[in-house]
């Protein structure tokens, strides 16, 4: 869940990693490190804290920021031992000759810790990162690459590292096994990194690396082999996405950029995805034919955190709207309690970077059962979107909040698409799939309808910051979206909140209600409206104040609540989409009135890479 960049070329190395790490922030940032090779010394910089912490280091060693030649960095998420400088990556040798960034677990670090320290190799830290670069050193007999594969066939566990020695100028070694590198292709310069979004301003051709890839990067070339020294090929892909899409403009935090970017996103995840004609959706990346997906009995969908709350809708979407027995695993779960997957099941793992680690293991284990594996993913060429072999693009753009927004909209948007094509593959008419699809293309305006709302919605969320408890509770359609908004707030608030089911109110929640203790319902216009407004009253009885969500026009619940969020009318099946939004931005405002960090809350990581 860490972030790596690295660099080997003529540009002063410093700056362009500290700007790395600054786009790989929200992969970690507990501490910071990076590395420079030059003038055959290595160069060592670490703080803890935030890249900007390493960054004042760096600025106040003479002629640090001027060096050429390449260099490695690290921004951390703790695992193995506390967010200390000593802790922070790039770690060195003995002999201060070779020095390691890495990403991931080393399962085996204990009993390989003991051995070195059995050869009188002196730890400096408690991370288990620390003992690749003194295996490497050990290993090296004059080729850095042949070391570092001889030092990772010695290590179980996962990893994507960078390692640089003054042994060897103007080199970078990197591999990886479970946890992401990309190469990118410069003209006269070439990168390394744990995902695009530090290459965006210097390159749109990249290089994914496989699981036991390891590669010698220079700055005119790049060595692809695997662990076993033996050459490899992989595609050279691009990359579509534009550098400011990475950085906040005008807004004061990603996060609320991505919530006012989530029509334009949408309407990238729909555009050419829709035959209004016919009342279907066109997925060519799911390669399919019409005889295949006949043949669907079964829908698993596999996913964790807003990945798994988006794969809840598409549990109601493909039962109700095509007719397939559906049901949702926590993507951690998949593998370890042996799921049953019979003949002619669909696998959708989901997952916005591609690269979790949960839902990769689960990616593999049903193939491994034969499954058909369709993926949803934002990143083009991430690792499950490889190893699925088939699956659908979110098109969402960068997501540099670690609270994902608009990656949870484009998703359930994707799934409301595939759930369309699968309706109209059996039990959907026509015409059904011709409304369906208008409601679809409108999604894009109902979400602005309701940003337009946002300073009300603000002025709602300063009424609540101080609280410390929240319930939210929605019914059908509107349940996932209760759980969304729920995890929003108390992802960037750090508010004790949880989302129920409605009719679960009585079956124990209800007992913790006071006046301290509000509510958020989902009140919209849709099945269930009725049985929602006799728990808003259930709410009030207990003295809780209730928020609520309502379509446009409702004065039947505005008569029971002073705080009111309207939502443009809309089916069943889009509801959930304006609704949470609306609760994007109810969480925002609550976190920014209590004064808490936005874009990175504590703890907490974007990508999650280890298990």
């Amino acid at each position: 869940m860490c972030g790596i960049a690295g660099y080997v070329g003529k540009k002063a190395v410093a700056p362009l990693l500290i700007e790395g790490l600054k786009r790989l922030e929200y992969r970690g940032y507990d501490s910071a490190g990076l590395a420079l090779n030059a003038n055959n010394q290595l160069y060592l910089e670490k703080a803890a804290g935030k890249v900007v912490e390493l960054e004042k280091c760096v600025n106040a060693q003479p002629g640090l920021n001027e060096l050429t030649g390449c260099g490695i960095a690290h921004t951390r998420w703790a695992t193995h031992g506390r967010p200390t400088a000593v802790n922070a990556h790039p770690h060195l040798d003995g002999s201060n000759r070779f020095a390691v960034v890495h990403n991931g677990i080393i399962e085996n670090y204990q009993e390989l810790r003991r051995y070195l320290e059995g050869k009188n190799v002196h730890f400096r830290s408690e991370t288990d990162s620390e003992v690749l670069v003194h295996l490497i050193a050990e290993a090296y007999e004059g080729n850095l690459l042949s070391a570092v594969a001889a030092a990772l066939k010695q290590v179980k566990g996962t990893y994507g590292i960078a390692v640089i020695s003054t042994l060897e100028p103007g080199l970078i070694v990197t591999a990886r096994n479970g946890s992401p590198i990309v190469i990118g292709l410069g003209n006269g310069e070439n990168l390394v990194a744990s995902d695009v979004s530090p290459l965006l301003p210097y390159t749109s051709k990249v290089i994914y690396l496989n699981d036991g890839d390891i590669a010698a990067v220079y700055a005119d070339k790049v060595d692809l082999r695997n662990i076993n020294n033996m050459p490899v090929e992989r595609e050279v892909a691009r990359i579509d996405w534009d550098a400011s899409a990475a950085e906040k403009g005008r807004y004061e935090h990603f996060m609320l950029k991505e919530i006012f970017e989530q029509p334009e996103a949408i309407s990238n995840a729909i555009r050419g995805r829709l035959d209004a004609e016919n009342g279907c959706s066109i997925l060519n990346g799911l390669n399919l034919t019409p005889r295949d997906l006949a043949q669907i009995s079964r829908i698993v969908i596999a996913g964790c955190g807003s990945s798994m709350h988006a794969g809840l809708l598409g549990e109601y979407y493909f039962e109700d709207i095509a007719g397939i027995s559906t049901s949702v695993e926590q993507a951690a779960e998949f593998r370890y309690r042996n799921p049953i997957i019979e003949p002619n099941t669909l696998v959708i793992p989901i997952s916005q970077s591609g690269e979790t680690a949960d839902t990769l293991a689960a990616v593999r284990e049903a193939i491994r059962k034969g499954a058909v594996v369709t993926a949803l993913c934002n990143v083009v060429g991430s690792t499950i979107a490889r190893e699925a072999g088939r699956g659908i693009y979110l098109h969402a753009g960068p997501e540099m909040s670690v609270a994902s927004t608009k990656g949870f909209t484009t998703q359930v948007a994707v799934l409301l698409l595939l759930a369309l094509l699968l309706g109209r593959n059996r039990r959907l008419s026509r015409s059904e799939g011709i409304e369906l699809v208008k409601q679809i293309e409108a999604v894009p305006d109902l979400i602005r309808s309701v940003l337009e709302q946002a300073p009300l919605i603000e002025e709602i969320a300063k009424r609540y910051a101080q609280v410390e408890n929240f319930f939210y509770i929605g019914r059908g359609c509107l349940y996932p979206a209760a759980l969304e908004g729920a995890l929003k707030l108390k992802e960037i608030s750090y508010i004790h909140a949880e989302g129920y089911h409605a009719a679960e109110l009585k079956h124990g929640p209800i007992s913790l209600l006071d006046e301290n203790h509000p509510v958020l319902a989902l009140a919209n216009d849709v099945l269930g409206k009725d049985k929602i407004i006799g728990n808003i009253q259930e709410c009030r009885a207990r003295k809780a104040p209730v928020i609520a969500l309502v379509a446009q026009g409702d004065t039947r619940v505005r008569s029971m609540t002073q705080d009111v969020i309207e939502i443009p009318q809309c089916s069943r099946f889009i509801a959930p989409l304006p609704s949470v939004v609306a609760m994007q931005l109810f969480a925002y405002y609550v976190a920014v009135a209590r004064g808490c960090e936005i874009d990175q809350p504590r703890n907490l990581a974007k990508s999650v890479t280890v298990e």
